[in-house]
């Protein structure tokens, strides 16, 4: 738990609402957690590396519903947007390729694509940079837009050895036209889990406001035990937003309050968290055909019944138990995390954060497994 409190400057903040009683910022900060507009924008041009990129990025093979096709159906000066099959506030919206033509005005790209409304953007390319892609990059920077980033997307073909080369003459190429300390991710799109993605993802979460990258982090497929871990913190986070506002209501006599934070919270965000953790039949499914594993053999390694299906009635036991086991629990937690004002609050506080994050690691744990066994992670 420590270490949610300090990977996310998001707690201090509930922390501060919660010691001026304002219940209703810790309730939006709760929503804004479980629903959070997400736009990630891919540049580049439209090849099948791009295309397998996209629908990577939203967990589906090229033959699933919904998937991005190659060769694209888009005009070539068009936008596409591809929305996530199982988080639907995520959206990822395929540009068109910065033009090669000279001169070339960035700030006219720019406009064109809406390039200020993304929440970041990845500059995708297989060989090297074009010129003009970099001066779309330095406008963006002298906007103080920070989420922008250089891809170079393998290719079938590749060898370590040869990303490792275009990897460099890129980074040449970016210093010598006026990018400082360039940086470029070495992306297989079919296998996330591979070379510098997880990296961009830590990245990303240090660039983005907290709530942002949560929501990215969140609604992105389960590639890795890493992923999972990084997921996991971020849930607990909600799970403590979660149990500051139960704690509040029971100590604050706000009218409707109660209603607001009974066992549907932990209902929401445990079926937030089955979903971001890719554990539902059909993301099980999806992950088994893609990685040529069977799915029956990924779904029995699911050993916590919230993994397979988030009921009220099985939370409700959960948070029964919880309040039945306080008598013996510690309260140093308690005394840790909670503000002032709610420590008489701290039986409803404490049900909640045990019971939740008991299910969150349970749930994690069965995560984890299924991405090992499917990735071969490990082995």
């Amino acid at each position: 738990m420590a270490d949610v409190f300090r990977g996310l400057n998001l707690m201090e903040a509930l922390k501060e609402s919660m010691e001026c009683n304002k219940l209703t910022d810790v309730k939006d900060m709760v929503e804004d957690l479980l629903i959070s507009r997400i736009n990630l924008a891919i540049v580049g041009h439209r090849g099948d590396e791009k295309v397998t990129f996209m629908n990577a990025l939203r967990g589906l093979g090229p033959r699933d519903e919904g998937a991005a096709l190659s060769p694209s159906p888009t005009a070539p000066e068009e936008l596409a947007a591809y929305p996530s099959p199982k988080h639907p506030d995520f959206r990822l919206w395929d540009l068109p390729p910065v033009p090669t033509s000279s001169p070339f005005e960035p700030g006219g790209y720019m406009d064109r694509v809406k390039f200020l409304r993304y929440n970041a953007v990845f500059m995708t390319f297989t060989e090297i940079p074009e010129a003009n892609s970099v001066g779309v990059f330095l406008e963006a920077r002298s906007l103080q837009r920070e989420t922008v980033y250089f891809i170079l997307l393998a290719l079938e073909k590749d060898t370590e050895e040869s990303l490792e080369a275009r990897r460099e003459a890129s980074l040449e190429m970016l210093k010598s036209e006026g990018v400082k300390q360039p940086k470029v991710y070495l992306v297989k799109p079919s296998t996330l889990e591979k070379f510098d993605f997880p990296g961009l993802l830590e990245d990303m979460g240090r660039d983005l406001p907290e709530i942002r990258a949560s929501a990215v982090l969140l609604a992105l497929p389960t590639l890795s035990s890493s992923v999972v871990r990084q997921k996991k913190d971020a849930l607990k986070a909600l799970v403590w937003a979660g149990a500051s506002l139960s704690g509040g209501a029971s100590a604050i006599p706000v009218p409707m309050v109660a209603s607001m934070v009974d066992n549907s919270v932990g209902v929401q965000i445990l079926s937030k968290a089955q979903i971001s953790l890719c554990l539902d039949d059909e993301s099980v499914e999806r992950l088994g055909r893609q990685r040529g594993v069977e799915p029956t053999k990924l779904k029995a390694l699911r050993t916590c019944p919230l993994s397979v299906e988030v009921t009220r009635g099985e939370v409700k036991k959960r948070l029964t138990a919880a309040e039945k086991d306080l008598a013996s629990a510690s309260t140093t937690l308690v005394e840790f995390a909670m503000p002032r004002p709610a420590l008489s609050a701290s039986r409803s506080y404490t049900a909640m954060l045990q019971s939740l994050n008991r299910a969150i690691d349970e749930m994690a744990a069965d995560a984890d497994k299924i991405a090992s066994a499917a990735t071969g992670e490990g082995n």
